[in-house]
């Protein structure tokens, strides 16, 4: 819970307005984005730190990364949660995503859409849930391989399993929380991992993870990424020359609507403002 009045967002980014004497990374002019984690003072922005919704703020330069050319500001903006949450799930951890994985990830919000561009770049075969026929063919012409309608479907699962032969994914983005983590259980292959990522839902069946017993799979929490993991992501962004999806970008003024947007669920990718 926040202990005092907050200013919101953890991702942003900005141009470079003036540099401290001692400043060495950075010049005047130059386009940055903020890392999620800080480390001077150390924190989050956006809880414990004041986050980006506003026209200025102060970082030390280890907090702050150079913005890809290709990329606009909005487009960078997703890159410091979303994309680093999708690029740690998939390229860290005990079982990192290999070329030729099968990766399912769930619904198509910013961090399912990163997950799915990051594994097709890295030549995986990709399956995306959701409740719109229409968001799964925007999904399937982003490279998805496989599309499972779960309103269609409510036995996901059985579905992962009818298109992969049995097989099961080497990796599951889980961002629905309790409500759908039984059935991620059920998702994977052997050697498997589900990466728990959302908490949007609320239990629902058995979330014992004997079901991952027989598999020798693993659940790992994912709680955003390292400044590290973001200067990794952003090479990878800059040499693929990969666009994050960003689906509408609201004025400075509209950032309520921005927020109310985003609780809707409609999303396709990422809501943005612009200030």
């Amino acid at each position: 819970a926040l202990q005092r009045d907050t200013v919101p967002l953890s991702d942003g980014a900005g141009e470079v307005m003036a540099i401290g004497a001692h400043v060495r990374r950075f010049r005047v002019g130059e386009r940055v984005l903020a890392s999620f984690m800080q480390t001077t003072p150390p924190g989050a922005l956006g809880s414990p730190l004041d986050g980006c919704l506003r026209e200025e703020a102060v970082f030390a330069e280890d907090g702050l990364l150079h913005v890809p050319e290709h990329l606009s500001f909005e487009e960078a903006a997703t890159l410091p949660c979303a994309g680093v949450t999708a690029w740690n799930a998939l390229m860290y951890g005990p079982r990192p995503f290999r070329p030729g994985d099968t990766v399912l990830t769930l619904g198509t919000g910013g961090v399912s859409l990163f997950a799915l561009q990051i594994a097709k770049l890295g030549g995986a075969r990709v399956i995306i849930t959701s409740s719109s026929d229409e968001k799964l063919e925007r999904a399937r012409a982003l490279g998805a391989d496989d599309c499972i309608n779960y309103r269609a479907e409510p036995d996901w699962d059985k579905a992962v399993a009818r298109v992969t032969g049995g097989a099961g994914a080497d990796h599951v983005l889980d961002t629905g929380g309790l409500g759908t983590l039984a059935r991620s259980y059920r998702s994977i292959g052997n050697g498997g991992v589900v990466s728990v990522i959302g908490a949007m839902t609320k239990p629902d069946g058995d979330l014992s993870p004997y079901s991952l017993m027989p598999k020798a799979g693993l659940v790992r929490g994912i709680a955003v990424g390292t400044h590290d993991q973001l200067r990794t992501l952003v090479r990878a962004v800059e040499v693929n020359a990969l666009r994050p999806v960003v689906q509408k970008i609201y004025p400075f003024h509209a950032a309520m609507e921005a927020f109310m947007h985003a609780k809707s669920g409609d999303r396709f990718g990422k809501v943005v403002v612009r200030i």
